[in-house]
């Protein structure tokens, strides 16, 4: 009997450990289905991701997601987050989303950022699709473009921007819901994973923002050890 397992990327940033291991947790704790995860660390892929950071970089993953279907050797789905999230939902009502008409599934924001600046003190860059790679469900085969040559050269925007593939209707768009931009849109109970994308609850700037006690009440339960009586 073969069992269906969510396979979940989740990008790694040394400035934001906690970030990936509470996000884990907020998965793992809801899911109804099995859940198999893959930080997307940078020392981990040496030798395959081999490209210079620059300085409009904001975190150690931002173009290194894109090496998702080849970590996935191109087979099956995967399903890329960054670690500045926290899911309030069983992922696996995003997992049944997937639909094999698209190559790539992602929230199809239209916005401009409100702010300048964001977490420690990095540039908010303004650009056409942005945050849609977020969040993105790969259809792995359909993404062979995405070799690690190809991701080690592209540019920043025809990674971003899903140039790599030959037209924008192979892009399958998700509920708002599924990637909901913290302080960048208002108050949602009905978010079923939020997104602090200006900055997270761990950052002490941000402690107060929408969302966060329950990101506090997540990583007590990440931190969670039963003691001997």
């Amino acid at each position: 009997m073969s069992i269906d397992t969510a396979r979940v990327f989740i990008g790694f940033d040394t400035k934001e450990v906690v970030a990936y291991h509470v996000l884990a947790q907020s998965i793992l704790e809801k899911s109804s289905m099995p859940v198999a995860f893959s930080p997307i660390v940078l020392k981990n892929l040496e030798g395959v991701f081999t490209r210079e950071r620059n300085n409009l970089q904001t975190t150690e993953f931002s173009f290194s997601r894109f090496l998702v279907p080849a970590l996935s050797n191109f087979e099956g789905w995967s399903l890329f987050m960054d670690c500045d999230m926290m899911l309030r939902t069983d992922i696996a009502e995003l997992w049944k989303l997937r639909d094999d008409r698209y190559a790539a599934m992602c929230v199809k924001h239209d916005y401009v950022p409100k702010v300048e600046t964001k977490f420690l003190g990095q540039v908010q860059t303004k650009y056409e699709k942005k945050n849609w790679s977020s969040v993105i469900l790969f259809n792995n085969a359909k993404c062979r473009a995405l070799t690690p040559d190809y991701v080690n050269s592209a540019t920043g925007l025809q990674l971003h921007q899903f140039k790599w593939l030959e037209n924008d209707d192979l892009i399958g768009e998700l509920p708002t819901e599924w990637n909901w931009l913290v302080n960048e849109y208002e108050y949602n109970e009905n978010a079923k994973n939020v997104h602090f994308t200006d900055g997270g609850p761990y950052f002490t700037e941000y402690e107060s923002c929408d969302y966060a006690d329950e990101w506090f009440a997540a990583r007590e339960r990440t931190l969670f050890v039963q003691q001997r009586a």
